[in-house]
């Protein structure tokens, strides 16, 4: 069977856990290094990004995580996940961890505080996401990308925003696609295993 782990340190890793198990996969909680091993991706949830670059590095995770990425299996961030992945985090603080993998660069609470919170219809048509059927995405004090790098593949905007992009095996969301019943997201991220 295969399995997609979540990242558990903290934030909404219960919704991708639920969402993963519902389309048939083994999606194992992930908060130690050994718990990486056999897995086939992985999924970094949205959260605090603070508390939870902070926890990779009380958990050891922060260069097992690195070699993961490095190793070319699919890797699926959302919201504070996307932050964790980019190269370049604006607003972010001194102690802040980064794993650094994807060419963007991100800003922590781009669209602003937790009032400012919205949602979209996206569509995303490399993934089989048209407008007549879109995706209604949530943004919940969401990364805004400001710069996206060589290879950055943008899979959707909003209002000219990147919200969506992937770079080799890697995919990256501003939004929470795990809040809402359509599993269109998750499928596309299990149909590159």
């Amino acid at each position: 069977m295969t399995s997609v782990g979540v990242l558990a340190l903290q934030g909404a890793f219960q919704l991708h856990i639920q969402a993963l198990e519902s389309l048939g996969v083994n999606a194992p909680a992930i908060r130690l290094p050994d718990e990486l091993e056999g897995v086939d991706a992985l999924v970094l949830p949205g959260g605090e990004s603070t508390a939870m670059s902070l926890l990779l590095g009380a958990n050891r995770m922060t260069e097992p995580l690195r070699e993961l990425i490095a190793s070319g299996i699919p890797i699926f961030g959302t919201c504070a996940g996307m932050i964790l992945l980019a190269e370049k985090v604006l607003d972010g603080r001194s102690d802040q961890v980064q794993l650094a993998t994807m060419p963007i660069t991100v800003r922590r609470n781009g669209y602003g505080r937790q009032l400012a919170s919205f949602e979209a219809d996206l569509a995303v048509p490399s993934l089989g996401i048209h407008a007549d059927q879109p995706f209604r995405s949530v943004f919940i004090r969401a990364p805004r990308v400001e710069a996206v790098g060589d290879g950055v593949e943008v899979l959707a905007e909003v209002d000219g925003d990147p919200v969506l992009v992937r770079s080799g095996s890697l995919m990256a969301a501003a939004f929470h696609p795990e809040l809402t019943p359509d599993m269109r997201l998750h499928e596309a991220f299990l149909s590159e295993l």
